[in-house]
């Protein structure tokens, strides 16, 4: 019966990763960059994030996936003209006041580069993509921005790692030496903002490419497929004090069981000081978030995930932890303005 429990858990960490080539991550809502190369330079000074997730936590081979991103404006000269441009004591910084003078950014070029490892099981997903975007105002308050990345995505099969539990290390598919597959990447973007929402499509590994393991008596045979992503959200003031976000963010895989995904998100933003906020990933599970904004140098995100699935059997849950940098932040802002 053991032996059953684990190869029904071990079935389906094989179809969540299939359904997940790309990672999973929850607190996307802090760094959409991170699926649509469109935010590149969003911002008036470059954001660095730092990301590590631990999925499913207590179950062999789950996926671990850690990241870093930089991007900044290339010639971006926004000028601040208001008092509400700066944190004035007793106020709050993202209040009426600040939106209602809200202005889209003039035209600028934006830059950035991110760093993704992700291991499931034996296979380790590495990639590096270089992004670059275009910001236009379309109005005095609304700006799109349209990007692009391109990179490499090598994806290692490493035998050492193999673990079916009970002491089961060998895999009779996995036989022969370790393969490794490096191909090219790309990804598109856009992203339509202004001082009360945001609307994102966007694509990523979009060139669909073969990838074979295993030997010729027990081939492994798959194949790189494209990431869609449409997200969305809308900003409003709850009171004097409480900015509040709720968002919404489809993915579609093409080809796997999950399609289309539907995330749920909501933020609520006391000042430019902390936030929480919950996500419910549709025949998933739950989220809970937590942030901080450290002045203006740096900010923390922590979430923890429970999901409703089988695996919630052998699981203690998903934890996502990220830390983000703000350099060059000359109008000393304590947070986005053009994302939150």
């Amino acid at each position: 019966m053991k032996k059953l429990i684990l190869f029904i858990l071990f079935d389906v960490l094989l179809q969540a990763g299939y359904a997940q080539q790309r990672p999973h991550y929850t607190q996307y809502i802090l760094n959409n960059y991170i699926v649509n190369p469109a935010l590149s330079g969003i911002e008036n000074y470059v954001d660095i994030k730092v990301s590590a997730r631990d999925q499913w936590v207590g179950l062999n081979g789950a996926p671990k996936t850690s990241y870093i991103t930089i991007q900044g404006p290339l010639g971006k000269k926004d000028s601040k003209t208001t008092a509400t441009s700066f944190e004035i004591p007793g106020g709050n910084p993202r209040g009426e006041a600040y939106w209602e003078t809200y202005t889209a950014s003039e035209p600028h070029h934006g830059a950035g580069v991110t760093l993704v490892n992700d291991r499931t099981g034996n296979f380790n997903h590495l990639s590096a993509i270089a992004t670059y975007a275009y910001h236009l105002g379309l109005s005095p308050t609304i700006n799109l921005a349209s990007g692009f990345g391109v990179g490499v995505s090598q994806v290692t099969r490493d035998l050492s790692k193999t673990d079916f539990g009970n002491g089961v290390t060998i895999d009779p598919a996995q036989t022969g030496d370790n393969k490794s597959h490096t191909k090219a990447d790309l990804s598109a973007g856009l992203w339509l903002y202004g001082k009360t929402f945001f609307a994102g499509l966007s694509a990523q590994q979009i060139l669909p490419q073969s990838r074979n393991f295993g030997d010729n008596t027990a081939p492994i045979a798959g194949k790189a497929i494209p990431h869609l992503f449409a997200t969305a959200g809308y900003r409003f003031l709850l009171n004097d004090d409480i900015n509040a976000l709720p968002s919404l963010m489809i993915k579609y895989v093409n080809g796997t069981p999950t399609s289309p995904q539907f995330d749920v998100n909501i933020k609520l933003q006391y000042h430019d000081l902390f936030w929480a906020g919950g996500s419910y990933r549709l025949k998933d599970g739950y989220a809970a978030m937590l942030g901080i904004n450290v002045g203006s140098k740096f900010n923390v995100g922590y979430s923890y995930d429970f999901t409703k699935t089988a695996l919630s059997t052998a699981s203690k849950g998903t934890h996502e932890l990220i830390i983000g940098f703000l350099i060059g932040n000359r109008y000393a802002d304590t947070c986005p303005r053009n994302v939150w």
